[in-house]
C-alpha cells in the first residue's frame, strides 16, 4: 500500500517552527506519510504579489489533505508597503491566503475543540460555595461556517455607483443618506441556506456520533434578524431528526459572559463566521490558550489543518524557540481522525494529556512566563523539549 501525501505548508513566523514538531510526533506515532513542502504566506506576497501561487493550490487539488503552520496577515497600507519596489503600483492588492483557500476549495466547516487537559496550569478556575475553588472539566467543539459571513470578503470603501444605489433602495439606510458616498466603507454579512444547513448538519452530526447532549447556537437572531435568524430557523427544524440532543440558542454577547460561568454546560456550538472565530477563542482561553487550540477546515474534497494561533514572528527568529508545539500537534491529531487513523491519533492525544497531566515539561506560556528566550533559563521547556517528552509518551 502506498503512503498518503500531506502538503506541508509552514507559512510564516512560527509556523516554520511548530510544523516539523508535529511531523516528528506523527513519525514517532507510527504514522507513515510523504510530505511535500507548499509556498504560501508573507514571504510570496513580497517578492511574487501572491501569497498564495497557483502551484500552492495545484498540490492541494492533487493531494487533498494538508498540514498548515501559520500565516502573518498586515493591513492593506502595511502590505502595500512592503511589496517588492518592481511589483508596487501595479494592481496588486493582499488578501489572506487562508481564507483565500477557503472560498477557493469551499472549506465551509470549520472545527474547533476546546478541550482540558487535566494537570493544565493554564485551566481555567473559579470559585464555589464557601471560597473552594472549582475547575470545571470544558469539552466544548465549535462549528464555524468559514467561507461566508463578514469574512466573504465582499466589501467596498467608496462603493460603486450601482452599490451605492442598490443600498438606497433599503429604508434603514436612509440614515446614511447624507455621507458622502468616498467616506463609506461597507461590508455584508452574507449567509446561504446550503453552506448554513451544512454547518449545521455537520455539528448535529458530530454530537450524535460523539454523545453529545446539547447542540447551541451562538448568533444574535434578536439583532441581526436576517442572518442569525435564518440560522436559527434552520437548526429548530433540523434538531427534530435527532432525538436526545437539545437545541439552546444565545446571543454572542451572552455567550461571551457565560463562558466563565457555566463553561462545563456546552457541548456542540455551531455560529456564522466571525462570532465562530469569536466564541472559539473564548473557549480555547479556558483550556490552556491558543497554545492547545487545534482547528480543521474541511470541504468535500480537500480538508486543512492548523492551529489557531498567529504567526508570532518575533519569536521566529529566537535561536532557541519557546514556542507551544501542543496545539499544531493536536491539529495533526485531527486530521488523522479525518483520514481514518483514529488509533494513531488517540496514541498521540494521550502522549499529550500523558505529559501536560506529568507538569514536569511545560512550555513558557504553560508557566505564565513573558514570551522570551530568557523563560527557558527559567525552567520553560523549548519547543524541542516539549515534542521530546511528547514522543517518549509514545514509545
Amino acid at each position: 500500500m502506498s503512503k498518503r501525501t500531506i502538503v506541508s505548508m509552514p507559512g510564516d513566523g512560527i509556523g516554520k517552527t511548530v510544523l516539523p514538531e508535529a511531523i516528528r510526533v506523527l513519525e514517532a506515532a507510527g504514522f507513515e506519510a510523504d510530505y511535500v513542502h507548499a509556498d504560501i504566506g508573507w514571504e510570496f506576497w513580497c517578492k511574487e504579489g501572491n501569497p498564495l501561487p497557483q502551484r500552492t493550490l495545484d498540490l492541494l487539488e492533487k493531494h487533498k489533505i494538508s498540514l498548515f503552520g501559520a500565516i502573518t496577515s498586515k493591513p492593506k497600507s502595511d502590505a502595500a508597503a512592503e511589496l517588492a519596489p518592481e511589483l508596487r503600483d501595479k494592481g496588486f492588492v493582499y488578501y489572506s491566503p487562508i481564507v483565500g483557500l477557503r472560498q477557493h476549495f469551499d472549506l465551509d466547516v470549520c472545527m474547533r475543540p476546546c478541550k482540558t487537559f487535566k494537570g493544565n496550569p493554564l485551566n481555567f478556575i473559579r470559585k464555589g460555595p464557601n471560597d473552594t475553588i472549582e475547575e470545571p472539566e470544558v469539552d466544548v467543539v465549535i462549528f464555524r461556517q468559514n467561507t461566508e459571513g463578514l469574512y466573504g470578503g465582499v466589501e467596498w470603501t467608496n462603493p460603486p455607483d450601482d452599490v451605492y444605489a442598490a443600498l438606497n433602495t433599503h429604508p434603514k439606510f436612509k440614515k446614511f443618506a447624507a455621507v458622502p458616498k468616498e467616506e463609506l466603507a461597507i461590508s455584508t454579512r452574507i449567509f446561504t441556506k446550503k453552506a448554513t444547513t451544512r454547518i449545521l448538519r455537520a455539528a448535529f452530526e458530530y454530537a450524535k456520533k460523539f454523545g453529545y447532549k446539547s447542540v447551541t447556537v451562538c448568533e444574535k437572531p434578536n439583532v441581526i434578524r436576517e442572518t442569525s435568524g435564518m440560522m436559527l430557523a434552520l437548526a429548530r427544524q433540523m434538531v427534530k431528526e435527532y432525538d436526545g440532543i437539545a437545541l439552546w440558542d444565545t446571543n454572542i454577547d451572552a455567550q461571551m459572559m457565560w463562558l466563565t460561568k457555566n463553561p462545563e454546560d456546552y457541548g456542540v456550538l455551531v455560529s456564522g463566521n466571525m462570532f465562530g472565530d469569536i466564541v472559539s477563542d473564548g473557549f480555547a482561553g479556558l483550556v490552556g490558550g491558543l497554545g492547545f487550540a487545534c482547528s480543521a477546515n474541511i470541504g468535500e474534497k480537500v480538508a486543512i489543518f492548523e492551529p489557531t494561533h498567529g504567526s508570532a514572528p518575533k519569536y521566529e527568529k529566537y535561536k532557541r524557540p519557546i514556542v507551544n508545539s501542543i496545539a499544531m500537534i493536536l491539529s495533526a491529531c485531527m486530521m488523522l481522525d479525518h483520514i481514518g487513523e483514529v488509533e494513531i491519533a488517540a496514541k498521540t492525544r494521550n502522549a499529550v494529556a500523558a505529559v501536560v497531566r506529568e507538569g514536569k515539561v511545560r512550555t513558557y506560556d504553560m508557566l505564565k512566563l513573558r514570551g522570551s528566550e530568557e523563560a527557558l533559563d527559567q525552567g520553560a521547556a523549548s519547543t524541542t523539549e516539549m515534542t521530546d517528552a511528547i514522543i517518549a509518551k509514545l514509545k
